[in-house]
């Protein structure tokens, strides 16, 4: 009978156990005394655009050329 219990009773144990983090963490811990000027951030430019290899065909023979790419 205990077999049968312990695997249904799962989801609902860690269901639990995350509400009641989460309650911890709203109610418990403590709240900063300020909110904290977050600087904006500078949106990432790549320095170069990326070069694309070319694709190699399936009909395309394996040489010692194509082999380098």
């Amino acid at each position: 009978m205990y077999a049968l219990i312990l695997p249904a009773s799962t989801p609902f144990v860690l269901l639990a156990t995350v509400m009641g983090l989460s309650w911890w963490e709203d109610h418990i811990l403590p709240t900063p005394a300020e909110p904290v000027d977050i600087p904006a951030e500078t949106p990432f430019v790549p320095a170069a655009p990326a070069q694309l290899t070319e694709l190699l065909s399936v009909d395309t023979p394996l040489t010692r050329e194509v082999a380098r790419r």
